[in-house]
């Protein structure tokens, strides 16, 4: 089954709010085609051309300090795009107090980021080409008992859609591909965490994901011919989905916001449909 698109009209009822933390647990994304998040005169700025030194894919914000990164202009420019992404992470939140209540007060909010370039199709390395089906995983920020959800805001003045493409389950995905991962090695990640390659010790579910990014990046057949449907994400919509468990690419556009939050498994409506409950299932045992 190929992840379903889930709109969610405006004026949604709170009672719906079930359905959609079941539709987003079973990997659904859910696009919302018109929340409201004006960008001031002085903001359209931001979308007219890029304000970011290209040294990484984004600028962004993090922590309680919320320095900002990556950015390029005058000081009071920054300050503005700073502001602005603050706003968006608060923009975020209110999403997920209105349309997922049931993550209320258990959702970190993480980095948030101001996407201004073109889907980078230089592919200047296969693991760091996105435009290839993948599941998110941090190599050096372990994510253990923890889910990945993204928040992202198409801002293209343009007209220009944010083109993705999603894949088939997590579960098919995982019964293919599991059999050709290395195994686990505890030694190898307490080294690791000890010699602060990474910022914790990597789980096994932490190892499994990045292999699990690597080879399906690695197998071009299974890009070509994987299932998989295209999707457009058009000016003004904004989109949600647990980025750990949808398999996805980024395929074009340019001028985006993203948020990301982290969920502890246990606070999930059903923690049996995370991707580490998913791994542990196919491989009969608990993830060490």
């Amino acid at each position: 089954m190929i992840s379903p698109i889930v709109s969610v009209p405006t004026g949604a009822p709170p009672s719906g709010a079930t359905s959609l933390v079941d539709a987003l647990e079973g990997g659904a994304v859910l696009m919302f085609p018109d929340l409201d998040f004006p960008l001031s005169p002085f903001e359209e700025r931001f979308v007219e051309r890029p304000f970011a030194d290209g040294k990484a894919k984004n600028v962004n914000i993090r922590g309680e300090a919320a320095t900002l990164k990556g950015a390029a202009g005058t000081p009071e420019e920054q300050a503005a795009l700073r502001a602005l992404l603050l706003r968006y992470r608060g923009f975020a939140d209110d999403l997920i107090r209105t349309h997922l209540p049931a993550y209320l007060g258990r959702v970190t909010l993480a980095g948030t980021s101001y996407r201004p370039f073109e889907v980078d199709q230089r592919k200047l390395s296969w693991r760091r080409d996105d435009t290839r089906l993948h599941v998110d995983a941090f190599p050096s920020n372990p994510i253990g008992e923890k889910r990945i959800l993204r928040i992202f805001r198409n801002i293209n003045r343009d007209g220009q859609p944010r083109r993705w493409r999603v894949g088939e389950d997590f579960g098919s995905m995982a019964e293919k591909f599991l059999p050709r991962l290395p195994g686990y090695s505890p030694l190898s990640a307490r080294l690791l965490a000890a010699l602060r390659i990474t910022k914790a010790r990597r789980s096994e579910y932490d190892h499994l994901m990045l292999h699990l990014h690597d080879a399906l990046k690695q197998d071009l057949d299974y890009q070509a011919k994987a299932p998989q449907q295209d999707v457009l994400f058009t000016p003004g919509q904004t989109w949600v989905t647990f980025s750990d468990l949808v398999m996805h690419g980024a395929m074009g556009g340019r001028y985006m916001l993203e948020q990301t939050a982290y969920l502890p498994v246990a606070a999930q409506a059903d923690p049996e449909r995370s991707p580490q409950r998913i791994l542990a299932r196919k491989l009969g045992r608990p993830l060490q």
